[in-house]
């Protein structure tokens, strides 16, 4: 019970600060989001950090399929490879995005 008051005061708190702030305030951190999400630093350590998780995401795919695949019922094994070659003509990997 404490949890849920301190949810409740919490979120009016949060609500009587927001309001008084108002839309100039609302407006000025849009707007310093924005500049920091267009910042080419920024979008250079976004896009390696992507590519990063990709690279990871497909060692640990194989490493997975390698260990399990042998164990993995056929029905199961056959929907992946068939989802993986599906992703592969659409030009994805195998997390279903592009690589861009």
């Amino acid at each position: 019970m404490r949890y849920k008051v301190t949810f409740v005061v919490g979120l009016t708190l949060g609500y009587v600060l927001g309001t008084r702030a108002g839309r100039e305030r609302y407006e000025q951190l849009r707007k310093s989001a924005r500049e920091f999400s267009h910042n080419p630093a920024v979008r250079n350590a976004a896009e390696s950090a992507a590519q990063t998780g990709r690279e990871v995401a497909g060692k640990a795919l194989h490493t997975v399929s390698d260990k399990v695949g042998d164990r993995m019922p056929e029905s199961v094994a056959q929907r992946v490879r068939s989802l993986k070659e599906r992703s592969q003509a659409n030009g994805q990997d195998e997390w279903g995005t592009s690589n861009t």
